[in-house]
């Protein structure tokens, strides 16, 4: 007969699967009032409730955490992904270098920040190809998931599973994982994940509309001058070979060269040092000019070289503002706000001639490329009014790449070989950044996922809770009983399933807090190598593909790839079945 604890138990369990599922409270919440009520009943104790905010795992998730936040704020990651991107023209040859790219990173960095990182890539390309994002953005965040379970600190959820692997005190001789304790499942899913999304994604997945493109606000048609470089390679080629008559989004208007405007430009004029090329565009368009690689420069932009931290804003000019009349150089846009004025649009109206020159009316919307003074110096006037910000502009210091990405990896590498465990190595690390002011303790404040913390602290609690009453031993000989029948490959198979359904509705981690205590007192009880049973959980709970809710980068995508629960099902069931397969072969293989 079941005593009181165990019902007490079984009753908690239930509630945070039902609030979880039905988002009744947030997860950090949910978590909390189980805890509580678990010390309130007795069946932990004080210490026992506080023990997980002391577990160096945790500790590890959440610099880990910090150290990727960090690393996607430098841009670093952005300047390697400009690198790689940059010459694939084919669909194939994009999706291909963002699994592998992707996977490859994710095995040593938070996958978070870097499917967040990689999202405007897809839409960019996506937008200059004629794809649809929806075809590319599930396979980013299943590379994302695919890489992450291929190491120890790829994915919080291997980090959960050994925290609690960690708290098993009472159990002699079982030792935490190491770095590369998950590669032998997760590195052949990876390849085998490439080659199912290379040759079945476009099948399987919609081709929706870019649901961004559909609902941005900022198409005016703007006027734009862009100067001709004295070392530009544009210099003695005629328009066409220059490739200025196809550019996407931007029309070639006129030729401004020695005060002559040269209008209706013909394909066989040749490009001059020193010309004034004035394109029409769009907002976007426009905005990405500024950082090209066309040759042109826009004019005024070299005063805020010096500036790290840069915007392109819209505005509008007031009816009765002071700057009616002049011409867009006389307002001193620099000396008085900060700012320079790249474009000019005019409803229903085409400007001609050097925008510097262009008499500014009420109503015209201008594009400006603000410093990080505008605020202030703008915040009073009544001569404008701001819009909208278009795009932020962060200067990128070169020698960040080899003390983040490098420190990152040694700090890897020197807890792989246990010269110094990871804790340490990341600690040290942290304080290298804020020493050489690559982040600032508010960067690091800012960074920190305190819901995250008490999520994951509490979650060991549970297990402890589990272990403690014997309802870890309950569901244990329950499963037991059902799979059993097919032998210890059975056992590993009933836990991969539970756990993979638990995770795809109630998120991983909670799946993993639940079904650890189970797994591992099901192989103590069999007399089995604890260590298959506690794998199998971290990557059924790690590689979850069928739900938008199953992890945390699926719901990333979710609405800007405009998909349904369908669609994930679709792609995602026959992958988790390959996963499936996969862990259960080779650890039945390298255990049994």
């Amino acid at each position: 007969m079941l005593n009181l604890d165990v019902i007490v138990v079984f009753v908690v369990i239930l509630f945070i699967l039902v609030s979880l599922y039905k988002e009744l409270l947030g997860m950090a919440f949910t978590f909390l009032i189980a805890i509580v009520v678990l010390g309130v009943a007795g069946i932990l104790t004080p210490l026992e409730m506080m023990h997980g905010f002391a577990n160096e795992q945790i500790a590890v998730i959440m610099l880990l955490l910090l150290l990727g936040d960090i690393i996607r704020k430098t841009r670093a990651v952005e300047f390697i992904f400009d690198k790689i991107f940059r010459h694939a023209h084919t669909y194939k040859s994009f999706l291909g270098r963002m699994v592998l790219l992707i996977a490859g990173f994710s095995a040593f960095l938070n996958n978070t920040p870097l499917v967040a990182v990689m999202m405007p890539y897809v839409h960019s390309w996506s937008k200059r190809h004629n794809v649809s994002p929806s075809k590319l953005l599930i396979p980013l965040s299943y590379a994302a998931i695919l890489g992450g379970c291929a190491t120890l600190i790829g994915t919080s959820t291997n980090l959960i599973v050994n925290g609690l692997l960690a708290d098993q005190e009472v159990i002699p001789g079982l030792a935490t994982f190491n770095m590369f304790d998950f590669i032998y499942v997760g590195l052949p899913m990876i390849v085998i994940g490439f080659f199912f999304l290379l040759f079945f994604a476009d099948k399987l997945l919609p081709s929706n509309p870019d649901v961004l493109s559909d609902f941005s606000t900022n198409t005016r048609e703007y006027m734009v001058e862009a100067l001709v470089e004295p070392n530009s390679s544009l210099i003695g080629k005629s328009v066409e070979e220059a490739g200025l008559r196809n550019l996407k989004g931007l029309f070639l208007v006129e030729i401004i060269r020695d005060d002559k405007e040269l209008r209706a430009v013909s394909p066989d004029e040749y490009i001059r040092e020193n010309d004034r090329l004035l394109f029409a565009g769009e907002t976007e368009t426009v905005a990405d000019m500024v950082n090209s690689n066309m040759g042109l420069v826009l004019p005024d932009l070299d005063k805020h070289a010096g500036q790290r931290n840069k915007e392109i804003l819209e505005i509008v000019v007031s009816h009765n503002s002071q700057l009616i009349n002049q011409t867009a150089k006389l307002a001193d846009f620099r000396s008085n706000y900060d700012a320079s004025i790249i474009a000019i649009h005019r409803n229903g109206e085409r400007v001609s001639g050097k925008i510097g020159q262009v008499r500014i009316k009420a109503g015209d919307v201008l594009l400006l490329m603000a410093g990080s003074d505008f605020e202030t110096h703008s915040a009073e006037t009544q001569d404008f009014y701001l819009i909208s910000k278009i795009k932020d502009i962060h200067e990128f210091e070169w020698y960040k790449i080899p003390v983040l990405l490098g420190g990152t990896f040694l700090a890897i590498a020197l807890s792989a070989f246990h010269v110094v465990s990871l804790f340490k190595a990341l600690l040290v690390l942290l304080l290298i950044l804020g020493a050489l002011k690559i982040a600032t303790l508010k960067d690091i404040k800012k960074g920190f996922d305190y819901n995250l913390f008490v999520i994951i602290a509490l979650s060991l609690a549970l297990g402890k809770a589990m272990i403690n009453t014997g309802v870890a031993d309950l569901v244990s000989d329950l499963l037991t009983k059902v799979f059993l029948p097919l032998g210890n490959v059975g056992l590993l198979l009933g836990i991969y399933l539970i756990t993979s359904l638990l995770a795809a509705y109630i998120t991983n981690k909670a799946a993993a807090a639940i079904v650890f205590p189970v797994s591992l007192t099901m192989a103590l009880n069999q007399g089995l190598n604890p260590m298959p049973f506690i794998l199998i959980v971290a990557f059924a709970a790690a590689a979850n593909f069928m739900t938008p809710h199953g992890y945390q980068t699926n719901l990333m995508v979710y609405g800007p790839g405009a998909y349904t629960f369908r669609d994930f099902f679709r792609i995602g069931f026959p992958l988790t079945v390959l996963y499936l397969i996969v862990t259960v072969t080779i650890l039945s293989l390298m255990y049994f």
